[in-house]
């Protein structure tokens, strides 16, 4: 019998559910916080909603369910025998695991608009599934953590969105940069160095600035068709530096011949300014080689990084304009975030920053010496259930040893021990398996003697 898994998906343990649970519970508190719905949809959507969306390769990635019964009735034998994969995979499935959270949410609105009232702040937390090549740090089955908002073209969302940000991290307590930059800005960039058609070619370039170094990205632009002459006026751009004032007063003059590359700096301006009277616990940095999916993003664009541990994205978004034009209602505006909740995992791991109650389930554990002292301890378990204690009964009799160790294994901090002499005063022995420290207590406080601990 074969126990194995498939390939790019993971078992998680309890204390590993544990782990995610903390991380998804604190999300989605502060997503409430400011105002956030929660919605879920499907797991599959028809293949029609989901194909085209992605782009070739994304169409290649995606999970195809077979349809029901005789699915091959639909395909003639001349069209087997052809193996045209894709022309028979339309034929044999009409659905699919989805790819992303972003298009069925775009669905969503779609098909629910008169019912939604405008802003729509919406959250989702849900796995997603890539037919991609595993590797570490890449699976198949994976969790999203979106937030955002559709509706309202107003930059106080961007501004509430790195609030949002702000607050998960300092619960967290990972020390981050957010950063943020502009479409606009680099449309502006493009535009002033005479090369508006290589924009996609640039933003691709400089976006590896981190990896690669300056002299690898003046290289990948020179292959990309730019001139020397553009590849040299670029430069300070890209090696800018100074305060985020600094950096936007240097790039207003950059780009002062470019309409659109002033919008961008306005509404980057706009957030940064608005943002200093909100007390951030993190900084905010303008960094103008921040690209992100630019064929999407249409205004502002973030990213966060960790920074004591090094770590890819952990946090990103921006603004787009046309998120529901792909099923025929357009101009729809809207700014979103997505948590990276596997990255956050690896973080929090390294830097050991679990709080030991998160991690940790069950608080009390009542040892079983018989019939006799199970039935004494197990009222005495309700009244500590009955006050937010988590508590478990052993549920066999069996030998001390093997009790404690069970207790030790489960790191349970506390264990309550009843037997004949305990029994005939009303009494619990309660043992701090992490001092070592036995007291004998009413049965009545054993909870408020715990919780004061």
């Amino acid at each position: 019998m074969n126990t194995s898994i498939p390939k790019g998906t993971r078992d998680f343990s309890p204390e590993e559910m544990a782990k995610r649970n903390y991380i998804f519970n604190t999300i989605k508190d502060v997503y409430a916080l400011y105002g956030y719905q929660q919605i879920e949809t499907p797991s599959m959507e028809n293949l029609s909603t989901l194909m085209g969306k992605y782009g070739e390769e994304g169409d290649k990635l995606l999970f195809k369910v077979l349809n029901s019964g005789d699915f091959l009735s639909k395909v003639n034998k001349d069209e087997l025998m052809e193996c045209c994969s894709p022309h028979i995979a339309a034929c044999i499935c009409e659905k699919g695991l989805r790819y992303d959270l972003t298009v069925p949410f775009a669905r969503y609105v779609v098909m629910h608009r008169n019912e939604l009232q405008m802003p729509f702040k919406r959250y989702q937390i849900q796995p997603v599934w890539r037919a991609d090549r595993p590797q570490k740090g890449r699976y198949r089955e994976f969790y999203q953590c979106d937030a955002d908002v559709v509706g309202s073209d107003s930059l106080l969302n961007e501004v509430e969105l790195m609030q949002i940000i702000d607050t998960v991290f300092t619960r967290f307590g990972i020390r981050v940069q957010i950063k943020i930059n502009n479409r606009k800005i680099l449309t502006g960039i493009a535009e002033v160095i005479g090369a508006a058609d290589k924009i996609v070619d640039i933003t691709v370039a400089i976006d590896k600035l981190e990896k690669i170094g300056i002299d690898n990205v003046n290289d990948e632009l020179r292959k990309a068709g730019l001139s020397d002459e553009a590849i040299q006026r670029i430069q300070p751009i890209i090696l800018l530096s100074g305060t985020n004032d600094e950096k936007l007063n240097v790039i207003s003059e950059v780009l002062a011949s470019s309409e659109t590359g002033l919008k961008g700096v306005e509404e980057t301006r706009f957030i940064l300014d608005t943002l200093k009277a909100c007390s951030l616990k993190n900084e905010m940095q303008l960094d103008l080689t921040l690209a992100r999916g630019l064929n999407y993003y249409t205004g502002a664009i973030f990213e966060v990084k960790a920074l004591d541990t090094p770590m890819g994205s952990i946090t990103g978004g921006g603004r787009y304009d046309n998120l529901t034009g792909i099923f025929g209602m357009p101009g729809l505006s809207g700014v979103g975030i997505s948590f990276g909740a596997d990255r956050i995992f690896d973080v929090l791991n390294t830097l050991d920053l679990y709080p030991k109650e998160a991690v940790n389930a069950t608080q009390l554990l009542f040892i079983n010496f018989g019939e006799c002292e199970a039935a004494y301890c197990m009222p005495v378990a309700s009244m500590c259930r009955n006050k937010g204690i988590r508590t478990e009964v052993y549920p066999d009799k069996a030998k001390m040893k093997k009790q404690m160790s069970y207790a030790n294994a489960r790191n349970i901090p506390f264990v309550a021990m009843a037997g004949e002499n305990e029994m005939a005063e009303g009494k619990i022995t309660l043992k701090n398996m992490v001092t070592g420290e036995q007291q004998l207590v009413d049965k009545e406080k054993t909870a408020d003697i715990i919780m004061q601990q």
